[in-house]
């Protein structure tokens, strides 16, 4: 069993996406660890808000084949791939870690390279993974978390409930 952690992103019926995509992953993957959910401005365009958040959750699939299963539930949530890279888009799932792989994993390059340049990514994935060391510079999240230039990006916590859980509060 493989211990992963994705970010899910949606700027259109946020909250629609965010909680059929949460029931998803758990339908897929079983048990998830759930971040806060985080509002924060389009990164890269002009667009609507976001919210984002991260999941951990275990999978015996492998890196490719786990890729694949996140494209299919994005693709089931409308997702579309025809625009432009920076777009307003209903769900966007990305693997940021898988294990302690690192490098081209199966045609992927884990870990992401959000992890250290988004606070909408590292923020969350500091919540529910402080401890745990990034595969590449060794400092636990939220190591970096407290080094990271919080004046780079703007985002705040939003209450959200899922399956009953209210988890809208950072830790």
């Amino acid at each position: 069993m493989a211990q992963v952690y994705v970010s899910i992103g949606s700027n259109q019926q946020r909250e629609h996406y965010i909680l059929s995509c949460l029931d998803a992953l758990a339908d897929n993957f079983g048990e998830l660890m759930l971040s806060s959910v985080f509002e924060s401005e389009a990164v890269g365009f002009r667009g609507d808000n976001f919210y984002n958040m991260v999941v951990g959750f275990t999978t015996t699939l492998g890196v490719a084949e786990l890729s694949r299963a996140l494209k299919a539930i994005e693709d089931v949530n409308g997702r579309t791939r025809t625009g432009p890279k920076f777009s307003g888009r209903t769900l966007d799932i990305d693997i940021l870690t898988y294990d302690q792989c690192y490098g081209d994993c199966e045609g992927i390059q884990l870990p992401r390279d959000e992890i250290l340049k988004n606070a909408f990514v590292l923020w969350p994935l500091a919540q529910i993974a402080p401890q745990v060391q990034h595969p590449v510079t060794g400092q636990s999240y939220a190591e970096l978390w407290q080094a990271y230039d919080r004046t780079r990006q703007v985002l705040w916590p939003v209450a959200f409930s899922w399956r009953g859980q209210d988890f809208s509060s950072p830790a």
